[in-house]
């Protein structure tokens, strides 16, 4: 089959099987769709897909990486930056070398640079799994950021390392010196290509917009989802991290989008076209990865020396093994943590057993650990094979299945006991944000009467005050429905409920009334009444003004 067909295969299914996770809530969607890829693919005469690790990384991983470099909070990104590089750079190289004497000592026939080399593939977790197993678990806020953001950063480390135990295997020298200066050259170098292809394109946009303005947001956007392309590919080019220089980008863009607040018709377009960018491609890598299971399956249990119970003891030996390892980091790492607090003069309190394990189960693999593996090469220079290469793939298959399986049972069963608080901190950040900003509102009404310079006229200045306390009491009521200041006694938040339930009324009146006026925009339109256009134009206020109103009552009914 041809690529550009089973491209839109791929995306294809991903959304039929995006539709079909509605009906099983059960099943993770990630395995579901690995699940169907590999029941496509099983049968003699399923589909088979030839996996090509470049053309997959090229093609799949920039923009999801993009994406997610994008929507990270950047704030806690740098905040938290000592917890995130402790996991991103000392976890990579603690389980490249525990993982690899591991897997030698119980492979005795896998020389050790090649225990070394699945120990690498297996060292990075997957953003892309990450993301899609643990974004609505529950799982605490801070916990939750460090992983987004180690799981960005610990590609580089991850593939370094494979490279660096590839090429000692090759030719059976290395040095550490030498991995050390390549992994900062490529690491640094693609942070650094990502950030000048992100500001490259924050200065081009900004120009467009200043000599055109926002009428060509379509192509800006256009231009967004080519740049990771554009960022991946050069980096890799220049011989450094395409991985970092994707996310870097994304970063960048992130930080130019804070001086365009008036580019609403950009950030609207932006975000649905990166949302429905995240939802098919990540779609579309789990669902490759199942089309490849039972092709590695087949190969690893009718080609290889081991019974197929032993190579199933090993994939779970491996998996408890980088577990254990990925506790014992932690431990260490929190209590280094809690002594260097305590020696400042805090009282921090520590993590409990529960989340400390639902953050040792969340070291999920996925599509980066497959792609490394296969991209390992068939033969030494010599022509001979490359010791144990379908063992490696086999094993690297087999934790990536039960990790994610891991994580999808696992994780809700440890989340569910940890006490959430009542408010978390980002919904108390939106709620005192919505505050200052209606209370800002509420300002610049007063400052625009006070700036007025038309003629005095007793009408129009009745009809403009009517105007203006219209306005203002609409926020003076969403500021009443958000502040929780005034709930001193019984009878204030009697009357504090009442006011919210009164304000989720307005606010359901009003949503059906947008709908009524869309559904006679259509009926006007099917009796030929208006046109296409003007059926656009007028259907887009409206649902932009539903967007808004259902943003707000969604937050007035959780008050």
């Amino acid at each position: 089959m041809h690529t550009v067909e089973i491209v839109l295969l791929l995306l294809t299914l991903g959304a039929v099987s995006g539709l079909a996770a509605r009906y099983v809530p059960a099943v993770p969607l990630p395995l579901l769709q690995i699940a169907l890829g590999a029941a496509l693919s099983w049968p003699e005469a399923g589909l088979h897909v030839r996996f090509d690790p470049e053309l997959f990384l090229l093609l799949f991983i920039p923009p999801l990486l993009f994406a997610d470099g994008w929507r990270i909070p950047k704030r806690e990104l740098f905040t938290l930056r000592r917890p995130i590089l402790t996991l991103a750079l000392g976890l990579v190289l603690f389980t490249v070398l525990g993982l690899g004497y591991f897997a030698h000592w119980m492979i005795p026939e896998l020389p050790l640079t090649a225990a070394f080399a699945l120990a690498a593939v297996l060292s990075p977790t997957d953003a892309v799994a990450v993301s899609a197993i643990t974004r609505r678990l529950g799982m605490p806020e801070k916990t939750r950021h460090i992983l987004e953001g180690e799981s960005l950063l610990n590609d580089a480390s991850g593939l370094v390392a494979l490279k660096f135990a590839v090429a000692a295997t090759l030719t059976g020298a290395f040095s550490w010196a030498e991995a050390g200066r390549s992994f900062i050259l490529i690491a640094l170098g693609g942070l650094a290509v990502g950030a000048a292809a992100g500001w490259a394109y924050a200065r081009a946009r900004a120009t467009i917009t200043r000599r055109v303005g926002d009428v060509a947001a379509t192509q800006t956007v256009l231009l967004m989802m080519l740049l990771p392309f554009a960022a991946y590919i050069v980096a890799e080019r220049l011989g450094v991290s395409g991985i970092l220089a994707a996310v870097a980008a994304g970063i960048t863009t992130n930080f130019a989008d804070l001086e365009r607040s008036e580019a609403i018709a950009e950030r609207m377009q932006a975000q649905i076209t990166w949302t429905m960018v995240e939802s098919s491609f990540n779609g579309a890598i789990f669902l490759l990865l199942g089309l490849q299971l039972p092709a590695i399956i087949g190969e690893g249990l009718t080609h290889g020396p081991h019974a197929w119970w032993l190579l199933l003891g090993y994939v779970l030996a491996i998996s408890a093994a980088l577990i254990v390892l990925r506790a014992i980091w932690l431990a260490l790492a929190v209590r280094r943590s809690l002594l260097a607090a305590r020696r400042s003069g805090q009282m921090p309190e520590q993590p409990s057993l529960r989340l400390m394990g639902a953050t040792a189960l969340a070291g999920i693999r996925g599509a980066i650990t497959l792609a490394g593996a296969l991209s390992i090469p068939l033969l030494l220079p010599d022509g001979s094979p490359f010791p144990g290469r379908e063992l490696l793939v086999f094993l690297a298959t087999g934790v990536i299945l039960v990790t994610l399986v891991a994580g999808s049972i696992g994780l809700p069963l440890l989340l569910a006991g940890i006490q959430q608080p009542a408010e978390p901190p980002h919904a108390r950040e939106e709620r005192l944000a919505r505050i200052a900003a209606c209370e800002a509102a509420i300002t610049s009404l007063k400052k625009a009467g006070d700036a007025d310079t038309t003629p005095p006229d007793a009408e129009w200045q009745a009809r403009r005050d009517e105007a203006v306390g219209l306005v203002a009491r609409d926020y003076r009521r969403r500021i009443d429905t958000l502040d929780d200041t005034d709930e001193g006694t019984e009878a204030r938040a009697k009357e504090h409920v009442a006011r919210r339930r009164a304000h989720v009324m307005e606010l359901e009146l009003r949503l059906t009334g947008l709908r009524a006026e869309r559904a006679e925009l259509y009926r006007l339109r099917r009796a030929h009444r208006i046109n296409d256009d003007s059926l656009r134009a007028l259907v887009q206020e409206v649902d932009l003004a539903e967007i808004s109103l259902r943003r707000r009552l969604g937050v007035a009914r959780k008050r």
